[in-house]
């Protein structure tokens, strides 16, 4: 196994399967980098020479990947979401963002959510009711 940049890559795997590994890599992505370093399409990781490998790493260490892409996308979020947008209230709740449906697609994340906000829920009198859990910082002893 080739690892590169923190990432395994299986040797016997074609180079555009095995770029797909990297969070933020998709096949198109993967297309580009092999033309860019012009790698054949049935060229396995194994195959490679060293020249290739440490172009393949100097390509992709100029790229957002990985833990970067994964931050980066989470602060775009976090920041929809502190500043009221309508995209941001979406996430906030577990709905679809890009104008989805939600009669038929969505009951399950809703029906899920619901649950979870109940589930949590600092009033007393509807714990017995409805048989939910109370929050811990209610449960004081005195």
């Amino acid at each position: 196994m080739l690892h590169l940049l923190g990432v395994n890559l299986p040797d016997r795997k074609i180079v555009l399967v095995a770029l797909t590994y990297f969070y933020g890599i998709g096949p198109q992505t993967a297309r580009k980098v092999c033309s860019q370093l012009s790698i054949h399409k049935e060229c396995k990781m194994n195959e490679l020479s060293e020249t290739k490998v440490n172009q393949l790493s100097s390509i992709l260490s100029n790229m957002t990947l990985e833990n970067d892409l994964k931050r980066k996308i989470s602060a775009n979020v976090h920041h929809l979401r502190e500043i009221g947008t309508y995209v941001g209230k979406r996430h906030a709740m577990g709905m679809p963002v890009h104008g989805q449906h939600t009669l038929n697609n969505s009951k399950t994340a809703k029906k899920l959510n619901r649950r979870w906000l109940r589930k949590y829920s600092t009033s007393s009198r509807l714990a017995p009711v409805f048989g939910i859990l109370q929050s811990p910082l209610s449960n004081k002893q005195d």
